[in-house]
């Protein structure tokens, strides 16, 4: 364990760690910007399939996830990271030869589907070991700075990541950019490969029942924990709501209000594409500035409150630009005006999602009992994410049969409800 008088970045472990983080979440950010605009380009702008494809995806993360809860508990986290890297970046690679063989969009489509179904079953076995790891190698004062670090290295690669996405889509075939993501996953994997702490291993074998047993265990102890479960509620239907203005709308109004404009802002300088980026771009810059001011800061014992708040400022910036899409671009007024608008939205939402995660995330880390951490960061994951699939698939309907006034009209309502829900809950004001 870290000694409590340095910064996390003293440390190799944690080095490590950030070292691979880093480079396979940039390919995680290439991957998923070339994924969404790359179906919308070969199936003839169908909303409905991306929302399908994002659905699955997201589904088999969460049937997933509960197993890396248990693995992740019981064997060393490390290993399991890398080798889930290493089995990603194959993944990848062979999807991008296969596309290179069969070159058909049709074929395209099953091989991404295929690649996105695989590749999301071993990310639910990653994510809850990566999760809990940290505890494990950082001193308990210093968790909100390692995960204001965190924040910082996901606020960079949201600024340059975004906008080096744009750029390689409009300028590589998809199969090269592709491959470049599968390497990104392997150098995670060989960095990983050399964290060490101190873990013992299970004197039991793992059997069926008893991983069964070890999720029930995680259920039952966060059943006891009524200010968590209060929390995880109203994430749920925050997430729902708000996962689709980003996955499904941002693409959906680049491909059919942006790139069939006859002129739109800096058309000269961007792409329709690049668009996406700078949104990207600017959420990312805000996050940094979110996180550089956190890591600075003390840790707080609660958060609930401060969350809530936060969340209803949220919900009203969602339905102002609601109401903007709907008289700017919907009604005719002003493209470029909107832009502008979503711009300002962007670089607050990426400040308030900052100023949400660390704490939130640094107090579950702080309460939660160490040999249950993966389980429960399965489970909260779970909580949390489980209705996004469902939110894609109907984002996708409603996008192509109502159009995206429809869309943010629902999600800003949604979204609203559920933070003002979590503003009045007793037991969130707890944690």
């Amino acid at each position: 364990m870290d000694k409590v008088d340095k910064n996390v970045f003293a440390y190799r472990n944690f080095r490590l760690v950030y070292f691979g983080a880093l480079v396979s979440d940039l390919g995680t950010v290439l991957y998923s910007f070339a994924v969404s605009f790359y179906i919308l380009e070969i199936s003839g702008n169908n909303a409905f399939l991306q929302g399908v494809y994002l659905a699955l995806c997201g589904a088999v993360l969460l049937v997933f996830t509960p197993l890396g809860g248990v693995l992740g508990d019981r064997y060393n986290k490390a290993r399991i990271m890398f080798l889930c890297d290493y089995a990603k970046g194959g993944l990848i690679l062979l999807s991008a030869a296969l596309m290179l063989l069969f070159r058909t969009n049709s074929a395209h489509i099953v091989i991404l589907f295929t690649a996105g179904f695989l590749a999301n079953m071993v990310s639910g076995i990653f994510n809850p070991a990566a999760g809990a790891l940290l505890p494990h190698i950082v001193a308990e004062e210093r968790l909100q700075q390692a995960n204001a670090y965190f924040s910082v290295k996901s606020s960079l690669q949201s600024i340059f990541g975004a906008v080096l996405a744009g750029v390689m889509y409009a300028a590589l075939p998809v199969t090269l950019l592709f491959f470049i993501v599968g390497i990104c996953y392997v150098l995670s994997g060989v960095s990983e490969m050399f964290i060490r702490y101190e873990h013992r291993p299970p004197e039991e074998r793992l059997t069926v029942r008893l991983a069964l047993a070890d999720m029930g265990d995680g259920l039952r102890y966060l059943r006891g924990q009524k200010p968590i479960m209060a929390l995880m509620a109203a994430i749920l239907f925050i997430n729902f709501f708000f996962a689709p203005v980003v996955s499904n709308f941002v693409p959906f109004f680049i491909r059919t209000d942006v790139a069939t404009a006859p002129s739109f802002l800096f058309d000269r300088l961007l792409t329709p594409e690049l668009w996406s980026s700078v949104f990207s771009m600017l959420i990312g810059v805000s996050s940094l500035v979110g996180a550089l001011i956190l890591s600075a800061r003390a840790q707080k014992e609660k958060c609930g409150h401060a969350t809530a708040l936060r969340l209803c400022v949220m919900a009203a910036a969602m339905i102002a630009l609601t109401v903007g899409y709907w008289l700017l671009v919907g009604r005719g007024g002003s493209l470029n005006a909107f832009l502008l608008l979503f711009c300002l939205g962007c670089l607050l939402t990426g400040y308030l999602v900052a100023c949400i995660n660390i704490p939130v995330s640094t107090v579950l880390m702080r309460t939660v009992e160490r040999d249950k951490l993966s389980k429960v960061a399965s489970i909260t994951n779970i909580l949390s994410q489980g209705l996004v699939p469902v939110a894609s698939v109907l984002a996708g309907a409603v996008l192509q049969s109502f159009g995206s006034t429809a869309l943010l009209l629902i999600c800003s309502a949604g979204f609203a409800a559920a933070a003002l829900f979590l503003l009045s809950s007793k037991e969130a004001k707890k944690i």
